[in-house]
């Protein structure tokens, strides 16, 4: 029997099983304590930060709480070995260790977001991190749990739409509202969550806006006018970079003693501008203007979750999760409809977690996914496509205090049908690990992985112009899967007011799909011709942070903190495109009962090891101060501020396409409030 087969009888099993958490319920379920602390994402069984051989970020409840009202990609940009495509600022997706679209993964709740994000830089991810309690970012390849399209890296978006426990106190919720200067932006959101005997209901809605945003110089770069033969204007606002967007959802969960079972759904709708991605005007009509072009997305999402917990035998817990939905994006070319994308489809995963037992912990998992793509109108580079995946997978990890291993290993098979062929992959992937505590405080470990990654739709299919990299694309329907086989070292150190990490890896590609210029012209769109081909790769590189608390009293601290990253690309065909340059970070944070002040300065390199078809990336420093005062007797309530870019200084995100025509926003004011209860 095929694996498909079994995965989805296995995945129908799973669900009545799961179904069954709700008939064991008992409704005087007590409220687990927190660990915040606890990483989920790649270790479903749970594995804290100081002990893990995955490079793991978490942005939790507080962080979330008073950061920008941005898309997911900016509000992760400049964590360690993480940037943004700086697309727009209503799309822009995470970049990890220099790689981005198909090799991240971006996640709610362990599930993929079933939408048209990894298709094009300039579409945006379909959710928003207003809804998140916690975002965990996992950097590097060792994600077996996720198969090969997590050969880059994970961002996973955790809320609580569908609960897992009762409201502390019967009730709990959330507001916030903040607004910004440097793009007159507006965000106003809140969370909701209440018990009703062993029902638990949620409702959650967020709506942000903002105009075209401010930046220190005119938006093109003084490379990009040298080439064109033009100066400098006036003009310091990157147009149409609007944003408006809306989003709700509603949830239930029975929740009991033994687990929960729990759906929800979600809507959101987004209207964005896309910069540079403009359309001529028509030639025959002398007053005509160039027509800019704007994306409006939507995006409905059933979710079911649920857990069950067992007394006794092999396994402490079943776990299922699934979503279905239900994408559409269209591009308006100024009031008309222009091209449209559409993405429906469901994803499922059932885990089971094995009982601890003397050290030794693991899981056991099958994932399935099932997806139609499609795109109608002059820009459709990209047939009708039907995906659908399947994987198996386990993980392993062996913990005896001094001395412990980790390993796994997956299946995956992946099968893509459209009008120009079709194809199907069969992947294995598998890692190991040990690592070794020599003294309390310091961890040690190494790990290597071999991970296959089936080709994309668009690196299989597209043909056609792609306006928003510039550039007619071709794919080829012979590509291989390609293979990344890693090495990374881990140094965890945390003792007394001195905390390290270290993250060093190196990673060889096998196949590695690159898109590169052929030297020709498209005859229609005039538009270079680059293909999809398959060459060799290394990318090798690091990611550090260490923090030192300076001076401690009672609530009242003073802390320094540092970060730097660093990663090269190389591929048999020179260097890898849009690879970012080295950063270094440095922090002093001041935090009290009654406010909190923190000042940031943050070195970005010069990037001139480019292909033949970028540019280089001038460096760049950046101050931002920030500040947040709790004035009442009930700490819940918090207000916030940060002037961002004080020194308004010129940025440009090398990683991004626009990186010539639209750079970071110049000085902005942004305060705002937020309020638990």
């Amino acid at each position: 029997m095929r694996l498909a087969a079994v995965s989805r009888a296995a995945l129908l099993s799973a669900a009545g099983w799961a179904a069954l958490a709700g008939a064991a319920a008992a409704q005087d379920a007590p409220r687990p304590a927190a660990l915040d602390d606890v990483i989920v994402t790649g270790t479903p069984f749970g594995v804290t930060d100081r002990a893990s051989l995955l490079a793991v970020e978490v942005l939790n409840e507080e962080d979330l709480a008073v950061a920008p009202a941005s898309t997911l990609g900016d509000l992760v940009n400049g964590l360690p070995g993480v940037r943004s495509t700086n697309f727009a600022p209503g799309a822009s997706r995470p970049v990890i260790r220099g790689l981005s679209g198909p090799r991240v993964q971006v996640l709610t709740n362990g599930l993929g977001m079933i939408d048209a994000s990894s298709v094009s830089p300039d579409h945006q991810v379909a959710v928003d991190p207003a809804e998140a309690r916690r975002i965990e970012i996992v950097r590097g390849p060792s994600n077996l749990v996720f198969g090969g399209s997590a050969i880059g890296g994970v961002v996973n978006i955790i809320d609580d739409r569908i609960p897992t426990e009762p409201a502390e106190g019967g009730l709990e919720g959330h507001l916030s509202a903040q607004a910004s200067t440097v793009d007159d932006g507006t965000s106003f959101g809140g969370r909701l969550k209440a018990n009703a005997g062993p029902l638990v209901f949620t409702a959650d809605a967020f709506t942000r806006s903002a105009s075209d945003y401010d930046v220190p110089v005119f938006p093109e770069s003084r490379r990009l006018l040298d080439e064109e033969g033009e100066a400098a204007g006036d003009e310091r606002t990157v147009e149409n970079t609007f944003v408006d967007l809306d989003q709700y959802g509603v949830g239930v969960s029975w929740v009991g003693s033994r687990g929960y079972i729990g759906a929800s759904v979600k809507h959101v709708e987004t209207t964005y501008g896309v910069p540079g991605h403009a359309h001529e005007p028509d030639p025959l009509d002398p007053d005509a203007e160039e027509e800019t072009v704007s994306i409006g997305l939507e995006q409905t999402r059933y979710d079911v979750r649920g857990e069950l917990t067992f007394d006794a035998g092999p396994f402490s817990a079943a776990r299922l999760s699934a979503g279905w939905a239900d994408y559409a994006h269209t591009e308006f070319e100024g009031d008309e409809i222009g091209t449209r994308f559409f993405s429906e489809g469901y994803e499922g995963r059932f885990e089971l977690i094995q009982r601890e037992r003397n050290g030794w912990q693991g899981v056991v998992g099958l994932q399935l996914l099932d997806r139609d793509f499609d795109a109608v109108g002059d820009e459709a580079y990209v047939p009708r496509t039907e995906i659908a995946e399947q994987g198996l997978y386990t993980v392993q990890r062996f913990d005896r205090g001094g001395l412990g291993f980790e390993g796994g290993l997956r299946l995956d098979e992946r099968s893509l049908e459209s009008l120009a062929g079709s194809r199907d992959f069969t992947n294995v992937s598998a890692s190991a690990g040990a690592f070794y505590r020599p003294s309390a405080p310091l961890f040690l470990g190494l790990s290597v992985a071999r991970n296959a990654r089936a080709p994309s739709e668009v690196e299989l299919f597209a043909e056609g112009a792609h306006i928003a990299t510039g550039a007619f694309e071709v794919g080829n329907i012979d590509l291989d899967s390609e293979v990344a086989t890693s090495i990374e070292a881990t140094v965890h150190y945390a003792s007394g007011p001195f905390e390290f990490d270290l993250h060093a890896y190196h990673a060889s590609y096998d196949g590695f799909i690159d898109l590169r210029p052929t030297g020709l012209e498209d005859a229609d769109s005039e538009l270079p011709i680059f293909e999809y081909v398959q060459t060799d790769a290394t990318f090798r590189g690091f990611e550090a942070e260490a923090s030192y608390r300076l001076w401690e009293d009672g609530e009242r601290s003073l802390d320094l903190s540092g970060a730097a990253d660093w990663v090269r690309a190389s591929t048999d065909l020179g260097p890898a495109a849009r690879i970012p340059p080295w950063s270094a970070t440095a922090g002093l944070d001041w935090t009290s009962r009654l406010f909190d002040v923190g000042l940031e300065v943050r070195h970005v390199a010069e990037q001139d090891r480019t292909t033949a078809f970028e540019r280089p990336t001038d460096s760049y420093t950046m101050v931002n101060l920030k500040g947040a005062v709790r004035p009442f007797a009930d700490r819940n309530v918090v207000l916030f501020a940060e002037a961002a870019n004080l020194t308004d200084t010129e940025a440009r995100e090398h990683a991004s396409f626009q990186k010539d025509i639209a750079p970071r926003p110049g000085r902005s004011l942004r305060v705002g409030a937020t309020y638990r209860f």
